[in-house]
């Protein structure tokens, strides 16, 4: 096992880094910056095959399904850091996107140690949320052979939910076991085996393309805007009165007062003034065209147009 370790890409040594260890603070931090500027060019690579896990989970959502993250130490944290982030920027349910990770919630701040080599607990964790047919699930693993992931994306299998690999090694074990895998290859660690560093701004970047844009398909945006961004706070609500007033043109204090009247609902707020109706018509506007606003507004628009044709 230790010799097919060393064989890794994310466990060999960087050639250009061997002498870091000599180098001044400046030098460094030069020769750190250069081999970050490899990462986003890997992930271009492997764009389509994000793309894939993309529609997996737009598709989940589209359900009522979920998007589980699965991992071990940085590649755990990642996972739990992205989920985490979705609610006050999308208004989700906590249990729609959830980051799992081997040695559980306290593993987070201090690594529980054995956790990582146990398939059957990265099997156990999953039944523990109810995995089912609607779910994907994405098992990260820098090294790619993580046994805590192989366990989780086999029961995933086994329960029929789509299931992803995101690894940063190519023919990973943990690809083997997926019906689909990211591979982004961004060469050997400044220091070797730290994949804390290329690998995780890597993943990182990933994971927030797959939860960004699979939020967007299902209507969480309106042009480039966060239309349903959560109201949980003084800054998150300028932000909001502020997207109101992009999208629509009205004064501050107009979208001020529509969005009280919409419960704090930017989305709701956007309809209401778009079509000048009340809440609850802007709520079934929204309902009718499944979330998505503009979406809304054309169709009301398109039957404002037909009642006309219709009474001239």
């Amino acid at each position: 096992m230790n010799e097919q370790l060393t064989l890794l890409t994310t466990e060999s040594q960087n050639e250009q880094t061997m002498k870091i260890d000599t180098a001044s603070t400046k030098e460094i931090l030069n020769i750190m910056n250069t081999e970050d500027q490899k990462v986003a060019l890997a992930v271009q690579k492997v764009l389509p095959d994000v793309e894939v896990a993309v529609e997996f989970v737009s598709e989940s959502f589209q359900k009522k399904g979920r998007l589980i993250y699965v991992g071990a130490g940085t590649s755990g944290r990642l996972g739990v850091l992205d989920a985490v982030e979705c609610p006050p920027t999308f208004i989700t349910n906590p249990d729609q996107v959830q980051g799992l990770m081997a040695g559980g919630e306290k593993a987070f701040v201090k690594a529980v140690e054995g956790a990582e080599d146990k398939e059957e607990l990265g099997a156990a964790d999953l039944q523990k949320i109810h995995l089912n047919e609607r779910d994907t699930v994405i098992g990260i693993a820098a090294s790619g052979r993580t046994p805590y992931v192989i366990g989780a994306l086999r029961y995933a299998k086994s329960v029929k939910a789509k299931t992803v690999a995101l690894s940063c090694n190519g023919n990973s074990l943990i690809g083997k076991e997926a019906d689909h895998s990211i591979e982004v290859v961004v060469g050997p660690e400044v220091l070797t085996g730290s994949t804390r560093l290329k690998a995780a701004s890597a993943h990182k970047m990933i994971l927030n393309m797959i939860s960004t844009a699979a939020m967007i398909k299902v209507g969480k945006a309106y042009e480039n805007l966060m239309i349903d961004v959560h109201v949980s706070n003084e800054k998150l609500k300028e932000r909001a009165i502020g997207i109101i007033c992009k999208i629509t043109g009205v004064s501050y204090e107009q979208a001020s007062q529509t969005l009280e009247e919409a419960n704090n609902e930017v989305k709701t707020a956007v309809v209401m003034i778009k079509t000048n109706e009340n809440y609850d018509t802007a709520k079934m506007l929204l309902n009718n065209a499944d979330g998505y606003v503009r979406k809304a507004i054309e169709h009301y628009v398109y039957k404002g147009e037909k009642r006309c044709q219709q009474a001239d």
